[in-house]
């Protein structure tokens, strides 16, 4: 029997993590069964799981990509260049129900809170190192500390998703984001 080579395994992971995406998007975590898993990426279930342990190894993987997609342009940019560019095209961001749906694990699944809270983890380190470094830089207000700039940003962030997903669309939303900007810099640039 032929190796199959790395890259070849690292092309199939992302073509089941791109399918499961958009699976988990449409259909939710309980929607997303095996068999709209295997339609979405087009592969059979031993394909998909011969990658993943199961369902919800699938979904933290998607949630991990995810987290570390935030993470770098967050690192580079700042959590509300992530916004802007969510809302310049809400169609690229399929991640978006991801996210809704990792809210409701959140809540709902203590299993799931625990193993999410290293991925999470990540976002909230490059956004306080962001924060920090702009600080450093006399570009953000050092009377807040950088803790509460973070979980005021977190909280806008999962108001914007939320507004997106319940389809009242973008009017006015990046005045807003200039607003929140505006609330966190210290005037000079």
């Amino acid at each position: 029997m032929p190796r199959v080579s790395q890259d070849h395994m690292d092309a199939r992971r992302r073509q089941i993590l791109a399918g499961a995406r958009r699976c988990f998007a449409e259909y939710g975590f309980e929607g997303a069964t095996v068999r709209r898993l295997e339609e979405a990426t087009g592969l059979s279930r031993g394909a998909i799981f011969h990658h993943f342990d199961d369902k919800d190894a699938l979904f933290l993987a998607l949630a991990h990509d995810d987290a570390e997609a935030m993470a770098a342009t967050v690192a580079e940019q700042g959590l509300v260049q992530v916004m802007r560019e969510i809302l310049a095209d809400p169609g690229e961001f399929s991640w978006l129900g991801t996210r809704l749906e990792i809210a409701r694990r959140i809540r709902t699944d203590p299993t799931f809170r625990e193993r999410w809270r290293d991925r999470q983890h990540e976002v909230d380190e490059a956004l306080v190192a962001r924060l920090r470094e702009q600080k450093a830089a006399g570009r953000m207000r050092t009377d807040v500390p950088a803790d509460v700039m973070r979980t005021y940003l977190e909280v806008i962030l999962d108001g914007l998703i939320n507004h997106l997903a319940t389809g009242r669309g973008t009017a006015h939303v990046s005045a807003m984001l200039d607003l929140v900007e505006d609330s966190l810099r210290t005037g000079r640039d």
